[in-house]
């Protein structure tokens, strides 16, 4: 027994670590990738639009290869268990998939095939360890309260990594801090560095922590298409939940992975140390939700407190497009709209929180309606909307990058980048060649990017509120009705 607590301390510490390295290559590549093909890539209308193409098919593949490695991981039985032959093959191929992305001088429809190459190649091995990862927490013990000490530490442990990344990646890579002194030389210097730390940090994990290997005799049963089909058709609230959880991540990421980051550089300059205090303060909001939300959840229904984050949400992208509009561009100016972003996103965010809920209680409601939980289908959904509502912010981003000429302006940082690169120019000649490029462009251009990243994103909120309060009926009240019968239905066999 002391030996169980003494391994169960151990892994409470080396299972989250692991995932310090993997969450940095996810935000290098899922939250910078576009700004890097942008400021480091010569493109035309029809090659953008293509990246962006690919960059849907990709995710929504990657969603629907979710389920499909999850069975390939439960048949795995190997000395080593079946959970770590799939972290090694997982973190090191992606690390492979992450240098070469990021390091080579393709341009034109060349780097399109090679993109698309890269990018489905990232979805294959990304989630190879990503599903083995997660899928480990029920092996390292079948206490609930470990395991929820396990889930939640790991996310901490997740978190570093981001805000690691958020930090790094644009304030060493945009502007006068950048490595080698131009972005081209920078990203590629990034990628390799986390690159090697990924297998670093989860050297932890495979070496550190032991994980429970009770197989069973027979075979895991195959992943049913039909089944899980017929789950999500037949349950209208978990229908209805996942819509609202889809239009809650579009508008949560207009701005924080859409065109937020462009706006920031035509407006108020080309430094990556902008776009970090942007996001990181904006997102500040949601600690304090993650700490007190348990608090406010047993005060007030879930229903009520989108009443009340609906509001907040609204004033705070509402804020935004009117400093926006209104003030001259300054140092106040950019401060007051970090202000209003991170209004809107405490309101999203909480949206997000009672959304996890929401379709978690659907796992009862289909148990009272056919019978069975469907607890692994159910739960799939929040990461297929997810990895889809990503692909949609793609297009969209894409979309109003083509329509209001953002490649005008990119292509000229892109050329300066380049030659910064090649030694053409210096990093000093080519940084003020940049700024007058951002100096050159008309006001228009980056208010229509306001425009459209604080108004998508309060419609797409607006109308996952109206969603949710209209066709949502799964309220505190219900389930707990729903429990009862439950009960009751199995005392009585």
């Amino acid at each position: 027994m002391h030996e169980d607590l003494a391994q169960r301390k151990k892994n409470l510490w080396f299972f989250p670590l692991g995932t310090v390295g993997r969450d940095m290559i996810y935000n290098l590549f899922t939250g910078y990738l576009m700004t890097y093909i942008l400021i480091t890539r010569q493109l035309s209308v029809a090659q953008l639009a293509a990246i962006s193409i690919i960059m849907a098919a990709a995710r929504v593949f990657d969603a629907l290869n979710d389920p499909v490695m999850g069975n390939i991981i439960e048949h795995t039985r190997t000395r080593w268990g079946k959970f770590k032959p799939w972290l090694v093959i997982g973190i090191l191929t992606t690390s492979f998939v992450i240098i070469y992305t990021f390091n080579n001088s393709y341009q034109g429809w060349t780097f399109v095939w090679f993109f698309a190459i890269m990018y489905f190649l990232y979805s294959i091995t990304y989630t190879m360890h990503d599903i083995a990862y997660w899928g480990m927490v029920p092996a390292l013990s079948s206490d609930p309260d470990a395991r929820n000490m396990f889930t939640a530490r790991a996310t901490l442990f997740a978190g570093v990594g981001m805000v690691l990344a958020m930090g790094l990646i644009p304030t060493l890579t945009t502007g006068s801090n950048a490595l080698g002194g131009n972005a081209v030389t920078a990203y590629g210097r990034i990628a390799v560095i986390v690159s090697i730390l990924a297998p670093l940090f989860m050297c932890f994990t495979v070496f550190g922590v032991k994980e429970q290997r009770n197989y069973k005799d027979d075979d895991a049963p195959p992943i049913s298409i039909k089944t899980i089909v017929k789950t999500i058709s037949g349950n209208d609230q978990l229908v209805c939940a996942a819509l609202v959880l889809l239009l809650r991540e579009l508008g949560g990421g207009i701005i924080a992975n859409g065109v937020g980051q462009f706006y920031v550089y035509f407006e108020y300059g080309y430094e990556g140390g902008l776009w970090f205090w942007f996001t990181m303060i904006g997102m500040s909001a949601t600690a304090f939700l993650m700490i007190f939300y348990p608090a406010i959840a047993r005060k007030h229904t879930r229903k009520s407190i989108m009443d009340t984050m609906m509001l907040i949400s609204a004033i705070g992208y509402a804020f935004m497009l009117v400093i926006g509009i209104l003030l001259p561009t300054s140092t106040i100016k950019f401060w007051l709209i970090v202000l209003g972003y991170t209004a809107g996103n405490f309101g999203s965010y909480c949206f997000y929180l009672i959304l996890m809920i929401s379709i978690s209680n659907c796992v009862e409601y289909n148990e009272i309606k056919t019978g069975e939980r469907e607890e692994a289908v159910i739960g799939s959904i929040r990461p297929f909307v997810t990895k889809l509502a990503s692909a949609l912010v793609a297009l969209i981003t894409s979309g109003i990058y083509i329509v209001f000429r953002v490649l005008e302006s990119t292509n000229q940082i892109s050329a300066l980048e380049n030659a910064a690169q090649s030694g053409t120019i210096t990093a000093d000649e080519k940084l003020g060649l940049i700024n007058e490029v951002i100096a050159g462009i008309d006001k228009s251009k980056p208010r229509a990017l306001l425009i459209c990243m604080t108004v998508l994103s309060l419609v797409f909120m607006y109308s996952a509120y109206r969603l949710y309060k209209k066709k949502y009926r799964l309220d505190e009240d219900e389930y707990k009705r729903i429990c009862e019968e439950l009960e009751e239905r199995r005392a009585a066999v």
